[in-house]
């Protein structure tokens, strides 16, 4: 199995923060639940709530520590000076994977972020964001995703988070959270992910688990529809988190074929891996 979403967590300012996850205690993890790789996505932009608690660098001496294990990816906040080059570089010297995770206040297609995507679509990086109401967001239907998945036709983005889950749903207003109500169908992203080849969905998280058990009927269908498309992955940052997608990968209506491209198939067609 590849879990598409972790990261660590090696310090942080206020005692209520989540506890702290070293590459040690991750390596751990993943072996007692069966998980091959894990791909690193450092947080740097200043508006995520856990902002500057793992950077780039972070992620790449932790890959150096396991690197059969631990996939790192780079992530530079849009509005900082000489963030393309800083990309290129962590290619060239690193060979990170990805992109991400994209997380700041800046609209989805932001000029910023549009620079952001040319780069990675010229270096081959998929591109992984979290939308909410106020970070990496969009309005109603996702327009603003849809424009930049047909202006970077090539480049592979990769959604996660409540703003991106809520879509799901045709009665999503982008209030974002948690809704527990049943599923309304033809929800914007059940349309694009089945007309945009460069797009993929990231299940991890809270968001993520709940998109896919508030609608069990619905369920059903949209894994029959979209299961080369889905990324089995956890949002692991924090010693002793609940971690419901293992039940889930385990105990979701899926064929034997379908269960492992969720679980490891289909990130590594993303990731380029053998």
């Amino acid at each position: 199995m590849i879990d598409i979403h972790t990261h660590l967590k090696l310090g942080g300012r206020m005692p209520d923060e989540p506890q702290p996850l070293t590459a040690d205690q991750l390596v751990d993890a993943m072996n007692r639940n069966g998980i091959d790789q894990s791909v690193l996505l450092p947080l740097e932009s200043p508006d995520a709530e856990t902002c500057h608690y793992f950077m780039t660098e972070d992620a790449v001496a932790a890959s150096a520590q396991y690197p059969e294990r631990l996939i790192p990816f780079v992530s530079v906040d849009p509005r900082m000076r000489n963030n393309q080059k800083s990309v290129e570089y962590f290619v060239k010297a690193h060979n990170v994977k990805g992109f991400g995770e994209l997380k700041n206040g800046l609209a989805f297609d932001d000029p910023l972020h549009k620079k952001i995507y040319a780069k990675c679509s010229d270096l081959g990086l998929p591109v992984l964001f979290h939308s909410d109401p106020t970070l990496c967001w969009d309005e109603v239907g996702l327009p603003r995703l849809e424009k930049c998945l047909q202006e970077f036709a090539d480049l592979v983005i990769i959604g996660h988070g409540p703003g991106w889950w809520a879509a799901i749903s045709a009665d999503d207003d982008r209030s974002g959270g948690y809704p527990d109500e049943p599923v309304t169908p033809t929800g914007a992203l059940d349309r694009l992910l089945g007309e945009y080849d460069n797009l993929y969905a990231d299940i991890s998280a809270g968001s993520g688990y709940n998109a896919l058990t508030r609608d069990p009927d619905f369920t059903i269908g949209f894994l029959e529809r979209h299961w080369r498309k889905l990324l089995f992955g956890t949002d692991y940052l924090s010693a002793f988190q609940d971690l419901p997608q293992f039940e889930w990968i385990k105990q979701a209506p899926l064929t034997d074929e379908q269960r492992q491209a969720i679980a490891d198939g289909n990130a590594r067609r993303v990731l380029g891996l053998q």
